[in-house]
């Protein structure tokens, strides 16, 4: 199936502690159904101390699933994502704007 969520989309955040909240997708785990998204689900990490880096207590993106995501259109308000053939070519659009999300 293809991805409705991908890496460098802008999102929003439905559900959980951090509901309203929105950031960017650094990365996507299809098979776990989660995503990664900046400056959301913050957990406080602690790490050893090596020779690169300070140890101490680091603050950590951690995973949250795709169904608490939803990605914003060009209004700025959380939209489904839909797919329709563009030509040749399978696109992804919003579902409240009809805007295609992809170029």
């Amino acid at each position: 199936m293809a991805a409705k969520l991908r890496k460098g989309d802008k999102v929003v955040v439905l559900a959980g502690k951090d509901k309203g909240k929105t950031g960017t997708i650094s990365s996507v785990d299809p098979k776990a159904g989660k995503a990664v998204v900046d400056g959301v689900n913050i957990a406080i990490r602690a790490t050893r101390q090596t020779q690169e880096s300070q140890g101490g207590r680091i603050p950590k993106p951690m995973p949250i699933d795709l169904s608490n995501l939803s990605i914003v259109d060009a209004n700025g308000k959380p939209t489904r994502v839909g797919f329709r053939m563009d030509g040749d070519k399978k696109v992804r659009f919003a579902k409240t704007t009809g805007d295609v999300i992809d170029a």
